[in-house]
């Protein structure tokens, strides 16, 4: 059986992956979980699997979940270095980092320093770190096996492929819950209505991205990494029935597509266990049902977190971080209320453009640039807050 380390192991993805481990019985023995704060899964997910440890990001919970893995044997640790010492354990085969947000990519590092696989649902980690994560990649000799439904339809495409006879990678996106609403209509966006998302179950993070569709920019820049594509061979479509997960064209016209229904088990068990495509009971796709497939240009002026995303990737540095940075801190606060949702490109712009540019980041460098856009987008809020 393989070892597998899963961070996140309470969100979204991390719940979905421990379905999919059920699934291939005798593949896995899940050694190590880790959850932010929600102590009650985390526990019942660690006795379920009968797991070597536990990390919890957020300490103040720590004694409630001492006692309820009292007398298990199973090891708990706390905190960021709690997280990080998961992440860097070299006696697994496999990390599965469904982690959300920038602080996933210090984790993603950890496992590769380590020599370990990633499977990488955290895409802000190559959007922030993908220079170093890529050099970091060869020197230790570590995959990532991409999670992302996008990524993952365009890694099954490349199957097999030259890619240097690559043209294009087309990226697909439902357009989220306001693909028709009209441009005037975006300054009354609710947190109710940004949540409701027209086919995906995701945490609240990734659904607000979506509905402002800086996933698809990050999801650019982040292909831009995972298959070294410049930007200006990187599109996005909107695609409202979320059934092909994206595409690649080749050099003389040739088009090779990923269907599926709207499901992330399926990209995470095909991650799992690559290169192969095991039995499953996921719903199937019944295209008579669905009867068409539609296809639209991505409206800029409703969504300018895009262009946003492509200007700081052909800016490249430190711009991508920055902007990932900022997005975090510009969804959290519309989600505490403390931020209109039409607000947030406009907090994103300006940290791209005031930030303190840095052409080749290290790791201490991006440590810094967090502090600086903590505390930037904090007195920036205030002038924002009912714009």
């Amino acid at each position: 059986m393989r070892a597998l380390t899963i961070l996140g192991s309470t969100g979204s993805i991390g719940t979905q992956t421990l379905e999919v481990v059920e699934n291939l019985p005798g593949e896995f023995r899940v050694v190590a979980l880790t959850a932010n704060r929600n102590i009650e899964l985390l526990a019942h997910q660690a006795r379920q699997f009968e797991v070597e440890a536990v990390a919890l990001a957020d300490p103040t919970g720590a004694d409630e979940l001492r006692r309820m893995l009292a007398g298990s044997g199973i090891a708990i640790h706390t905190g960021r270095s709690g997280l990080l010492e998961i992440a860097g354990r070299d006696d697994i085969d496999l990390c599965l980092n469904g982690l959300v947000g920038g602080g996933g990519m210090a984790p993603t590092m950890a496992a590769l320093e380590a020599g370990v696989d990633v499977a990488l649902s955290n895409k802000e980690s190559l959007v922030m770190a993908g220079a170093l994560i890529t050099a970091l990649q060869q020197e230790k000799g570590a995959r990532l096996l991409p999670i992302d439904s996008e990524h993952s339809a365009i890694w099954q495409c490349l199957a097999g492929e030259d890619r240097s006879q690559i043209r294009r990678l087309v990226l697909t996106g439902s357009g989220g819950p306001f693909r028709t609403w009209p441009l005037e209509d975006m300054s009354q966006v609710t947190r109710e209505q940004a949540l409701r998302h027209p086919n995906w179950d995701m945490g609240p993070k990734v659904t607000i991205d979506s509905a402002t569709m800086m996933n698809k920019g990050l999801e650019v820049i982040e292909a831009r990494w995972l298959y070294d594509i410049p930007p200006e061979r990187i599109d996005i479509v909107i695609h409202p029935q979320s059934i092909i997960h994206s595409m690649v064209e080749f050099v003389d016209g040739s088009i090779k597509a990923q269907l599926g229904v709207p499901d992330m088990k399926i990209p995470i068990q095909y991650a799992l266990a690559y290169p192969d495509h095991r039995p499953a009971d996921w719903p199937r796709l019944d295209l008579a049902a669905i009867g068409e497939l539609t296809f639209e240009e991505p409206d800029l002026e409703k969504f300018p977190c895009i262009t946003l995303a492509y200007d700081a990737l052909r800016r490249g540095g430190s711009a991508p971080a920055a902007l990932n940075l900022a997005n975090d801190l510009a969804v959290q606060a519309f989600l505490d209320d403390q931020l209109a949702f039409a607000s947030i490109p406009r907090v994103l712009e300006r940290v791209l453009s005031e930030h303190p540019f840095i052409e080749t980041p290290t790791l201490a460098d991006l440590e810094e640039l967090e502090g600086w856009t903590e505390r930037y987008v904090s007195k920036t809020l205030s002038s924002e807050v009912m714009a």
